[in-house]
């Protein structure tokens, strides 16, 4: 089985690792920049609760076409990136293969598999490229461990945890088998769901509070989590999204907002949107926040708090020199020596 890991930073590094390690060695990945050179000069470098490994993948390119066709494309690029590479991910599939799409928030496929199949959602595909082009093709992921890339080559996960995979309409299709053996050969806790979105949801609930609030404030999550103050601004927009996932169709379990115990939290980790502000890249507002604000307003759901922090984190990016926060960027982005955790 041939596999490409599409974006090999935080999580796409971590899971291109450990199929290597496991002796898959058909894999290959795409990234770029110093990332890309670190690893062809040297492999990739993975850290796991205190095991170190070094691994080279069958290629490592800039250039998809120059790859062969491929049975599964594990895609870990962030959301504002997917729609300049749909062509690309489209043109690497074999027939009969699909692309696993490992991604944070509101995932561009959501209305796929839907009874009537509304369409593209035009905040997360403005063009409808990625509907139009990947739809049948596509499998959804959800990540559920922290990963950083502390150097280029170099991937640390201090928190390993599961990978939640399923099928946009639920079903449990040999696609989906296939993916989630290959994955679990590689010794990753692999979950198939019937109800992916509501797993969404539930991971939405944390992260539509806690990056945002990182990003803003500067603060690692164990520092927001340790005020009470910061901590009851996450409960209201935990409890905003709940609400708004049930008018979505979706329950989010009551107790989701215990997370927030700093108890829960050993380590003091920088949230995605964080490193990326640090950073000066593009965040992931509009799958993590602007797409839910979308969702309540359309079902009128009151979402004050979330409106709130959206109309913030825009001001953020209109106002971060040289309009480098959410300015558009190319499809694959190449981790700085300070790109921190993913998910």
């Amino acid at each position: 089985m041939k596999v490409c890991v599409f974006g090999a930073g935080a999580v796409g590094g971590h899971i291109a690792a450990r199929l290597l390690t496991a002796g898959k060695r058909e894999t290959s990945i795409v990234a770029r920049g110093a990332h890309l050179e670190a690893i062809r000069r040297d492999g990739l470098r993975l850290l796991l609760d205190g095991r170190e490994a070094a691994v080279r993948p069958l290629a490592a390119t800039q250039a998809p076409a120059a790859l062969p066709a491929q049975d599964l494309v594990i895609v870990a690029l962030k959301a504002h990136a997917l729609p300049g590479a749909a062509a690309d991910i489209a043109a690497l599939l074999a027939p009969g293969g699909a692309a696993l799409f490992v991604v944070n928030g509101i995932p561009w496929w959501w209305h796929h598999g839907m009874p009537g199949a509304p369409g593209p959602l035009p905040l997360l595909d403005p063009a409808g490229r990625l509907w139009r082009l990947l739809r049948t093709r596509a499998l959804g992921g959800i990540c559920l461990w922290s990963s950083e890339v502390t150097a280029p080559g170099t991937v640390v996960t201090a928190r390993d945890g599961a990978l939640v995979v399923g099928e946009p309409d639920g079903s449990r299709s040999a696609r989906l088998g296939d993916a989630g053996a290959i994955l679990r050969q590689a010794g990753i806790d692999v979950r198939e769901s019937t109800d992916l979105r509501a797993d969404i949801w539930e991971k939405l609930a944390i992260n539509a509070s806690l990056n945002p609030v990182s990003a803003l404030t500067r603060l690692a999550t164990l520092d927001i989590m340790s005020r009470a103050d910061l901590r009851a601004c996450l409960a209201a927009v935990i409890a905003e999204v709940t609400a708004i996932a049930r008018a979505c169709g979706s329950e989010i379990r009551p107790d989701v907002a215990a997370l927030l115990d700093p108890a829960r939290r050993p380590a003091a980790h920088r949230s995605s949107m964080l490193q990326d502000v640090l950073a000066g890249r593009a965040l992931e507002t509009d799958a993590l926040l602007g797409q839910v604000v979308e969702f309540a307003r359309a079902r009128g759901v009151a979402a004050p708090r979330c409106e709130s922090l959206l109309a913030q984190l825009r001001g953020l990016a209109q106002g971060a020199p040289s309009s480098a926060i959410d300015a558009p960027s190319s499809a694959i982005e190449a981790p700085s020596s300070a790109d921190g955790l993913r998910h």
